[in-house]
């Protein structure tokens, strides 16, 4: 190989670097969705990037359309493998958040809006994880980015109606299951401040009011501590408030943020991240609670600048 055609080769693939780099955003948001887990995600990305480097794209008439396939074939195969080894229950499962410095007031700057108004909750999140890989597939692609259901048909290897099928039941699920929440924050913060004054003053009364009454607290605690397990779900406004109250003592340490688009705390004593709670807030009051305390995957989460 001449030094020119050396050139150009590393010219070119400078090119399709800085290509790649104008959509691994895009990506990661499509990963995320499918796998709800920022590490997958990201290792997601990183194999889409490789199978790039390695493939002729001479032919390819959108590169951003053929990114997006080989990112959702990877996820679907990613998927699939974590569905015949998974051995923790759904239940209490809660996918990795993703957290941001929330304002006192609850109020963004336009940039801060623009990011939001990209995120995805957590409560949806966890309804994407009952789904089949397939459906959640069709759904995420279809429905969140607009894919076509030609392209979609190839990943899954069905017909486009039948894909169109896979995205209508996964519609079904979802509309059913997911609540909506309030879109405004300062309200949302409303209500986080008054359950954390209740928390620290032990006003069981107060709690109850701002729980909804069918409110599901969903705590995911990963391996076990101190040889029990502590993962949980509990239902009803009563019961979430017994809990809350049971870990008063961690309330003066809640550091209210923005996890997911949505109004969250996060716990962290010495500036140590012990949990991360997604609130879902509807109508003024709380239907869901969805924290993480599982040490490995805190210490893997970026706090955007809420701890310090």
């Amino acid at each position: 190989m001449s030094e020119n055609e050396r050139r150009t080769r590393t010219a070119m693939g400078e090119d399709l670097a800085l290509a790649f780099e104008t959509h691994r955003g895009r990506l990661r948001s499509v990963a995320y969705r499918m796998l709800g887990s920022l590490s997958e995600a990201d290792d997601a990305v990183q194999e889409t990037w490789l199978r790039l480097s390695r493939s002729d794209t001479s032919q390819v008439n959108s590169l951003a359309a053929w990114l997006t396939t080989v990112v959702g074939r990877i996820c679907l195969d990613m998927l699939r493998s974590r569905t015949s080894r998974r051995e923790e229950s759904l239940d209490t499962h809660v996918p990795d958040p993703v957290i941001d410095r929330l304002d006192r007031t609850g109020r963004l700057d336009p940039e801060e809006e623009v990011v939001r108004a990209d995120s995805v909750g957590i409560a949806l999140l966890i309804v994407l994880e009952t789904l089949d890989p397939a459906e959640r597939l069709a759904f995420v692609l279809h429905d969140m980015f607009a894919v076509p259901f030609d392209d979609i048909a190839t990943i899954v290897d069905r017909s486009p109606a039948a894909t169109r099928q896979l995205a209508s039941r996964a519609r079904r699920r979802v509309q059913g299951a997911a609540p909506v929440p309030d879109p405004d924050l300062s309200k949302q913060r409303t209500v986080l401040d008054a359950f954390l004054a209740a928390s620290r003053g032990g006003d069981f009364e107060a709690l109850v009011a701002v729980l909804h009454p069918d409110v599901v607290l969903r705590a995911d605690s990963g391996a076990l501590v101190g040889g029990a397990a502590v993962s949980k779900l509990v239902r009803g406004a009563k019961a979430v408030a017994e809990q809350a109250l049971l870990f008063r003592q961690f309330a003066e340490y809640a550091r209210p943020a923005l996890v997911n688009g949505a109004v969250g705390v996060v716990t962290a004593p010495d500036g140590q991240p012990l949990s991360v709670t997604a609130l879902t807030i509807v109508d003024g009051r709380i239907v869901a609670m969805d924290i993480l305390s599982d040490p490995e995957r805190l210490a893997s989460l970026e706090f955007g600048g809420v701890l310090t």
